[in-house]
C-alpha cells in the first residue's frame, strides 16, 4: 500500500525529520517549474495558497506602520545622528564610531549600528529619513526571521502570530524608528535564535557557526548585551542536538570561535591602533575597548558601578529600590517597564509551560521541543537580566524580549490548538488568553485618561473567548475558529492601541519611551525626556514616578522645585561646569525637533545640565551663522561639554564638533593640556558654554571643569541670542 503526503492533516510538529516533503508527483508527470516571481508569491507547493500573500502583507503592514509619521522624530538621539553623519564624511570615523568628523572622540558603543545609517547617508543625504529607514527594515527583516523560525516547525498560522505580535509591540515599533543600537541587536538575536534552530533539525555544523557569526556582530552592536542568551543557546544545543556528544561539544567549540572571530577582529584592530592616531574610546576612563565593554558596558550595567556614570541602580536582589528603578523579579511587570512589553508576557510564559508540557514525552532530539527551549530560554534568560541589574537601564531596553516573546507566543498557540481536544490543552489556551486580557485591562487602568472606552471591551472580549476556549475540542471548527479569532483580537487590541499612539508621537533624546503620555512613569511619555530614578523633568514639579521618582538620579526633583534638593543644587552640591545657562536647568521635554536643529526644545542654547546631557541644545540660526563663517580653516567649529550638546551643534552647522568628556562629560578627553595644544595649534574655532555633567557628578574627572575655567579666564565671550561662546582665537589680554 503506498501512502501519500497530506497537508490537511500532516504537520511540522508530528515529524522530527525536518519539514515534510513535497509530494510525489504521477508516473511520467512533470511538476511544472515556477518562475522566481511566482515562487516568490507562491511559497512552498504544500502551503495553502493563503498562506504567503498572507506573509508578505505582514511584512508590507509592519514596514507602511513603522515608515508612517517617521520624519517627526527628527535626528531621534542626536548623539548618534551625529556620529553616522560623521561617518558619511570621514571613513575613518566610520570605522571607529566617531562623534565627529574630526575623530576626537567616539560613541561609547561599537560602532555596526552606525554602519548601514552612515551608508544610507552617504548614498541618499543627510535626512531624517536616511537615518531611520535603514531601522525600519531592520524591523521588518526581524518580523521575517521570527515567522520563519516558527512557521519552520509549526503551522503558518503560528508564524504570523508570532510576526503579528512583534510589529504590534509597543517597545518594537518605538525602537525599530529610533536610531539607538537595539534595532540591530533585535535583528541579529532572532537570526541567531534561528540558525540554531536550524542547526537543532539536522545537527549541521554550518547553522551553528553562522548563529556564531551573528552573535559576533551582535557584540559589535552593543557589546556584552549580546551574550545575554549564550548559556541557553549552548545548552539546548548541548543536550538537545541529534549527534553525538563529542561532535556536539566541538560544534560548540567552532561556534565560540565564530563568536571571537566575528566580534573580536574590530577589537583587536582599536586596541592594537596607536592610540595618538586614533580617537578616544567614549565612556572608557582609560581610553580602551575592553575596559569600557567590562566596565560601563559590563559589569557595571549589573551591579552598578559604573565609572563616568551619572549614578547606578538599585542593589541585588528583590526590591532594590535605585537611581534607575526598581530591582526584581517584578520589574517587567511595574509602572515603568509594563507598558512597553509586558502585554503579552504572562500569556507567553503560560504557552512555554503548556508547550514544554505537550513535548514532554518526545525524544531527547525532539525538534518542537527544543523550538520551545530556545525562544523561551532566551526569554527567561534576558527578563531575569533586565530584572535584577542595578546599574543603567531604560525601558526601550526590553525590545530584546520582543522577538523572543512573539516566538513563543506563536509556537505556544500552534501546539496547544492542535491538541485542543484534549482538556488540559484547552484549558491551558483558555488561561493564556484570560491572563492577556486581565493583563491588558491592568496596563490600560494605569493611563486611565488614554482610551477609557477600551478596557472594558478587552475584558470582556477575552474572557469570552476563553470560555469559548475551554470547550474547543467540542465545538465546532467554525465556532472554535471564531473563539480562537477574538482571543487573539482581545489579547492584541490594548498593546496595538500603545502601539498606534507610539506611531503617532516623535521621539528624540537619549531616553524615550512607548505608549501614550504617561504610560511609563519614568519616561516622562511620548518623547522620553525622562530622568533616572522616575518623575518629571526639571522644572516640571514633583515626578510622578512610582519607586525613585524624581527629576535626578536618586529620585527628588530638579533645583528649586520644590521637594527634595531644593538648595538649588545638583547632587553632591554641585552644578555642572558651573551655573547652568539663565541659572535654570532645561525642562527635559523631548526634543521634536526637525532636521534643521531648531525649534520644539527649550532650556536655551547652550543646552545644559541632566537637559544637555539627555537631550542636546537648541541651536538657533544666528548660531549657526557664527560657526560657520571660516569653518574650513579649522579641525572642529566649536568644542562642548557632553556629546548631545556637541551633537546639536554638529548636526546643526553640518561641521564637526568636539565633545569635551564624551557622553557624560565625564570621560578625561581631552585633557586640559591636549585642548591647550589644539587651541594653540588653531584647530579649535569656538567653546560653547554650558552642556553635560562636567566633572561634577557621576565619575571623578575633572578635565571638563578645568577646560571651562581655562577658557573662561582666557578667552572672549561672545553672546548670540541666549547662546553663550567663547572665542578661542580671540585672547582677553
Amino acid at each position: 500500500m503506498t501512502t501519500h503526503y497530506d497537508p490537511a492533516v500532516h504537520t511540522p510538529a508530528e515529524d522530527d525529520g525536518g519539514p515534510p516533503p513535497e509530494a510525489p508527483a504521477p508516473p511520467g508527470h512533470h511538476r511544472p517549474r515556477r518562475s522566481r516571481f511566482g515562487r516568490l508569491w507562491r511559497g512552498r507547493p504544500e502551503d495553502p495558497r493563503w498562506v504567503r500573500p498572507a506573509f508578505l502583507a505582514l511584512l508590507t503592514a509592519t514596514a507602511v506602520l513603522y515608515l508612517y509619521n517617521l520624519d517627526a522624530s527628527g535626528w531621534a538621539n542626536s548623539f548618534y545622528s551625529a556620529a553616522v553623519q560623521a561617518g558619511s564624511q570621514s571613513w575613518k570615523a566610520f570605522f571607529f564610531g566617531s562623534l565627529d568628523a574630526g575623530n576626537a572622540i567616539t560613541v561609547d558603543k561599537p560602532p555596526a549600528a552606525l554602519w548601514p545609517m552612515a551608508l544610507a547617508v552617504r548614498i541618499f543625504g543627510l535626512s531624517s529619513w536616511s537615518i531611520l529607514v535603514p531601522e525600519v527594515l531592520m524591523g521588518v527583516g526581524t518580523v521575517a526571521v521570527v515567522y520563519a523560525a516558527v512557521r519552520r516547525r509549526f503551522s503558518p498560522a503560528a508564524g504570523l502570530i508570532a510576526g503579528a505580535v512583534l510589529a504590534l509591540t509597543p517597545v518594537a515599533a518605538l525602537m525599530f524608528r529610533f536610531n539607538n543600537p537595539d534595532a540591530l541587536l533585535a535583528l541579529l538575536m532572532s537570526v541567531a535564535c534561528y540558525l540554531v534552530v536550524r542547526a537543532l533539525e539536522d545537527g549541521r555544523t554550518k547553522w551553528l557557526v553562522w548563529a556564531g557569526v551573528a552573535i559576533g556582530f551582535a557584540f559589535l552592536a552593543k557589546t556584552l548585551q549580546a551574550f545575554l542568551i549564550l548559556p541557553a543557546l549552548a545548552l539546548v544545543y548541548g543536550v538537545c542536538a541529534p549527534v553525538r556528544l563529542r561532535k556536539r561539544l566541538g560544534q560548540l567549540a567552532l561556534a565560540t570561535a565564530a563568536i571571537v572571530v566575528s566580534g573580536g577582529w574590530w577589537v583587536a584592530v582599536v586596541e592594537l591602533w596607536p592610540a595618538s592616531s586614533r580617537p578616544y574610546v567614549g565612556g572608557s576612563q582609560n581610553n580602551s575597548f575592553l575596559e569600557l565593554t567590562f566596565g560601563y558596558n559590563g559589569l557595571g550595567r549589573l551591579n552598578g558601578e559604573e565609572t563616568g556614570s551619572v549614578g547606578g541602580g538599585g542593589g541585588p536582589g528583590g526590591g532594590g529600590g535605585g537611581q534607575w528603578g526598581e530591582t526584581g523579579w517584578d520589574r517587567m511587570f511595574n509602572s515603568e517597564i509594563g507598558g512597553q512589553i509586558s502585554w503579552l508576557l504572562p500569556a507567553a510564559l503560560i504557552l512555554l509551560v503548556a508547550g514544554l508540557l505537550a513535548t514532554r514525552r518526545a525524544a531527547r532530539t525532539d525538534a518542537v521541543r527544543a523550538s520551545f527551549l530556545v525562544w523561551g530560554g532566551s526569554l527567561l534568560m534576558t527578563a531575569a537580566v533586565f530584572s535584577y541589574m542595578a546599574g543603567i537601564f531604560h525601558q526601550y531596553y526590553t525590545v530584546a524580549l520582543a522577538p523572543y516573546l512573539a516566538a513563543v507566543v506563536g509556537m505556544g498557540a500552534a501546539t496547544l490548538w492542535e491538541r485542543r481536544e484534549r482538556i488540559w490543552a484547552s484549558l491551558a489556551l483558555a488561561a493564556a488568553v484570560t491572563a492577556s486580557a486581565a493583563w491588558g485591562y491592568v496596563l490600560l487602568d494605569r493611563t486611565p485618561d488614554y482610551l477609557p472606552w477600551l478596557r472594558m471591551p478587552v475584558l470582556v472580549g477575552g474572557l469570552v473567548a476563553a470560555l469559548g476556549l475551554v470547550f474547543a475540542g467540542r465545538l465546532g471548527r467554525r465556532t472554535a475558529l471564531a473563539a480562537a479569532g477574538l482571543g487573539l483580537v482581545a489579547s492584541l487590541a490594548a498593546p496595538t492601541a500603545y502601539t498606534l499612539s507610539t506611531l503617532r508621537e516623535g521621539h528624540s533624546g537619549s531616553i524615550v519611551t512607548a505608549g501614550p503620555s504617561g504610560a511609563s512613569m519614568r519616561g516622562g511619555g511620548p518623547g522620553g525626556g525622562g530622568f533616572p530614578g522616575g518623575g518629571n523633568a526639571p522644572g516640571q514639579g514633583q515626578g510622578q514616578g512610582g519607586p525613585g521618582a524624581g527629576g535626578f538620579p536618586g529620585g527628588g526633583t530638579a533645583p528649586g522645585t520644590g521637594g527634595n534638593n531644593q538648595n538649588g543644587q545638583m547632587p553632591n552640591g554641585q552644578m555642572p561646569n558651573g551655573q547652568a545657562p539663565n541659572g535654570q536647568m532645561p525642562n527635559g521635554r523631548s526634543n521634536q525637533n526637525g532636521p534643521t536643529g531648531e525649534g520644539g526644545r527649550t532650556g536655551g542654547a547652550g543646552g545644559g545640565g541632566m537637559g544637555g546631557l539627555l537631550n542636546g541644545a537648541e541651536v538657533g540660526s544666528e548660531a549657526k551663522k557664527l560657526l560657520e563663517a571660516d569653518a574650513d580653516s579649522y579641525t572642529w567649529v566649536a568644542a562642548a561639554i557632553g556629546s548631545q550638546n556637541a551633537a546639536s551643534y554638529q548636526l546643526g552647522t553640518g561641521e564637526p564638533v568636539m565633545a569635551i568628556g564624551g557622553f557624560n562629560g565625564t570621560d578625561p578627553s581631552p585633557t586640559l593640556a591636549q585642548f591647550k595644544k589644539y587651541v594653540a595649534d588653531g584647530r579649535i574655532h569656538y567653546f560653547i558654554a554650558g552642556g553635560g555633567m562636567g566633572g561634577g557628578m557621576g565619575g571623578d574627572s575633572g578635565a571638563a571643569s578645568q577646560i571651562t575655567s581655562w577658557v573662561e579666564a582666557t578667552f572672549k565671550e561672545v553672546t548670540v541670542g541666549s547662546a553663550t561662546f567663547y572665542d578661542l582665537t580671540s585672547p582677553t589680554d
